[in-house]
């Protein structure tokens, strides 16, 4: 709560994304069951646990990507819309960073970062394009401007894709393994943006398999495993004493492999 200065009381209660006893299932596979969450403005939550657990899932129901089947989602204490204008409204301004880029193939690096602001924040193209320069520099990639993402390395399309999300302005960024499909020299280049991002009170929740960046960057770690929520704690507390057997195995499958 220490970030709370300079919000309300009603601000500073409200979690920007709360899930309350949500259940999704395939057929008969449940991917998760009877998960709840909340985050607060300004903190980093890292989602962590194997394969299969639910992550990316969870990640995704809380846009709406993924629907639910069961339970509900707030986001600044309103309920998630089922669709429409009122969703698409919603989804603007929960930023979404996917582990394969999803960058439009055909515009360039600044249309890719303009287009939002443009269409959905009605801004007026020139305002659009110096901004979208500005958050180009941040993330290191403004000499990328005007060429297309094919012409891009893996780490800087995913760096225009975070600075794609910070252009509408978003309460909250969603980063669904934002690493995975990145060669292992890419991966801290990215980080190092979201580093930087989490260090500027960015509300975030970070599905990764990046144990450094999550003991470093995060305010909470939600360990899941089978669809559930095993365990919320600190990174010093979850690293150092993890309180549930199937945390520990985990972690130290992890050690072995690296």
């Amino acid at each position: 709560m220490q970030n709370d200065k300079n919000t309300g009381n009603q601000a500073a209660d409200t979690p920007v994304i709360e899930l309350r006893h949500v259940k999704k299932h395939f057929g008969a596979l449940y991917v998760l069951r009877d998960v709840s969450l909340s985050v607060k403005k300004g903190e980093v939550v890292v989602i962590i646990g194997p394969s299969g657990s639910g992550k990316s899932t969870l990640c995704r129901t809380i846009n709406r990507l993924e629907t639910i089947d069961e339970g509900e989602i707030l986001i600044d204490g309103n309920p998630l819309p089922q669709e429409g204008k009122q969703l698409a409204r919603v989804r603007s301004q929960i930023g979404m960073v996917f582990q394969s880029y999803n960058l439009f193939a055909h515009k360039t690096i600044l249309e890719n970062v303009t287009v939002g602001p443009v269409d959905v924040l009605h801004k007026s193209k020139k305002e659009a394009r110096q901004e979208a320069m500005e958050l180009l520099k941040r993330v290191g990639v403004e000499d990328q401007a005007d060429k297309v993402p094919a012409q891009l390395s893996g780490g800087q399309q995913q760096r225009v894709a975070i600075a794609r999300s910070l252009a509408m302005h978003p309460k909250a960024i969603l980063f669904d393994e934002p690493t995975s499909a990145l060669d292992p020299e890419l991966i801290g280049e990215v980080l190092a943006v979201m580093s930087e991002l989490a260090s500027e009170n960015m509300t975030m929740v970070v599905v990764t398999h990046e144990m450094n960046f999550a003991r470093k960057v995060a305010d909470r770690i939600v360990f899941m495993d089978e669809g559930k929520i095993l365990e919320e704690n600190t990174p010093e507390e979850f690293f150092t004493r993890p309180a549930t057997q199937r945390a520990r195995d985990f972690l130290n499958s992890i050690q072995h492999h690296g």
